[in-house]
């Protein structure tokens, strides 16, 4: 790409009005809102990985002004925006304030409208577009699937290497798919223990139901446990995390209100999932000026928590078993950077005798995973995934604890690459075993 370094002085702010070809006003007062200081640059895990300016925040921000002013997308400029993980570790570091999640998620809404893709690009997109946000799509994959990891192919499928000169990201969905046991199905409803304290709907998730489903049964034995009477629609869908940060606008709206629709009598609406969590609080932006939607988009995301932010304000109630385990407690981005939920999960861990939690080095760089960055930027993803398994490993812990399906895959992929024997588990499933008196067993034994 060689388009200039836009310097810590330019481009200049947008004028009022400027941006006629792209986004409009929102988006010419979004990016006048970036003063180009450079505090974004360190937290990038772009930058961090390659120092160019334009695989940067700030260099993201210069391209969306050209295009803003008129220059056409290029190939060059929209590799600059795809490259991007969507971490938001830029918005929690800009002191200025600047909505680069708002800016880079209309950047690739513009690059899907009038950017064609090459055919090979087009069909990866495809296939992981048409599988992953369907539930019942992934389960009939999830027999075969399970029957190949069964069958020993697995390392004579990777050492030969055919996977990667096909397409890299079918390699990378191989690699990435944890290892698959029984999938039992859980109640629509599960009562509370004791007296009621609150009553909650729980999303499922696509991934986490059909690739995690003993999260999901943990979860709905934890909020079970401290009281909750828990419902679990059978009608629920994708919420549309992964359309909505690929810039795929009417399919996230169309996910977006089924799921709305889905959860709109429902007190409050418990998320295990920290992508999906994420997507369901901005789903006020994404219908917003949509009069029949706007409204109940707002309520719906008023109303959505993350579960340890949910059991945080709920407080506990049960009773915490000792669990002598050392854990690393990874912090996933849209958990951390879009929701702001750090602590929450740390006092929760902390609430358990015997637990000892270690924080892990860079804390703020993305793991790689990034919803579906793992599969369409699979070099880079590999690279960061790598960085993330090493200070892993150097807490010494014996359990990763990560909130979010992606995180666990990608983490789980390169500690397996290291020959790091660390199990991993989901915050829910060390509640579950601390309030359950499993002992330490339960999660170290588990395989990762």
């Amino acid at each position: 790409m060689n388009t200039p370094s836009p310097g810590p002085h330019s481009p200049e702010p947008p004028a009022p009005g400027s941006a006629e070809l792209f986004g409009g006003q929102e988006f010419a007062n979004l990016l006048g809102d970036c003063v180009h200081c450079g505090f974004c640059l360190p937290t990038c895990p772009t930058y961090v990985l390659w120092g160019e300016e334009m695989d940067s925040p700030r260099g993201r921000i210069h391209l969306m002004d050209q295009h803003a002013k008129g220059e056409p997308l290029s190939g060059p400029m929209v590799e600059h925006f795809d490259r991007c993980l969507g971490c938001m570790a830029c918005v929690t570091s800009c002191p200025s304030g600047v909505q680069y999640d708002r800016l880079i998620e209309m950047t690739r809404a513009e690059v899907e409208r009038g950017h064609p893709r090459p055919l090979r690009e087009r069909a990866v997109r495809e296939l992981v577009f048409r599988l992953f946000p369907y539930r019942r799509r992934l389960r009939a994959l999830r027999g075969p699937l399970r029957a190949y990891q069964r069958s020993g192919l697995e390392g004579a499928v990777r050492r030969s290497g055919l996977l990667e000169r096909i397409s890299p990201s079918l390699a990378a969905m191989e690699r990435l798919a944890p290892p698959l046991g029984r999938a039992p199905r859980l109640p629509e409803r599960v009562a509370a223990r004791g007296d009621r304290r609150a009553t909650v709907g729980m999303l499922a998730g696509c991934v986490q139901g059909e690739f995690f489903p003993d999260v999901n049964a943990a979860t709905a034995r934890v909020l079970a446990m401290e009281g909750c009477d828990v419902a679990i629609p059978r009608a629920q869908g994708c919420c549309g995390a992964l359309s909505m940060h690929a810039g795929r606008e009417d399919e996230a709206r169309a996910f977006a209100k089924r799921t709305i629709e889905t959860f709109e009598s429902t007190d409050v609406v418990v998320v295990n999932s920290a992508g999906c969590g994420s997507s369901m609080k901005e789903y006020r932006a994404l219908l917003g000026g949509d009069p029949a939607w706007e409204r109940r988009a707002d309520a719906l995301s008023e109303r959505t928590r993350d579960l340890a932010e949910f059991l945080a304000e709920l407080g506990p109630r049960a009773e915490r078993r000792p669990l002598p385990v050392t854990v690393a407690y990874h912090d996933a981005c849209h958990l951390s950077h879009a929701q702001g939920v750090r602590s929450q999960p740390r006092a929760l861990l902390a609430g358990i005798p015997g637990l000892d939690v270690r924080e892990i080095t860079d804390p703020d760089i993305c793991c790689g995973s990034a919803g579906t960055y793992n599969l369409l930027q699979p070099e880079a993803a590999a690279e960061l995934g790598d960085r993330k398994a090493a200070n892993v490993a150097a807490t010494g812990a014996e359990l990763l604890v990560a909130a979010n399906p992606g995180c666990t895959m990608q983490i789980a992929g390169a500690l397996r690459r290291r020959g790091a024997g660390i199990a991993i588990a989901h915050t829910a499933q060390v509640l579950d075993a601390s309030l359950r008196g499993l002992g330490r067993d339960a999660l170290i034994g588990r395989s990762s």
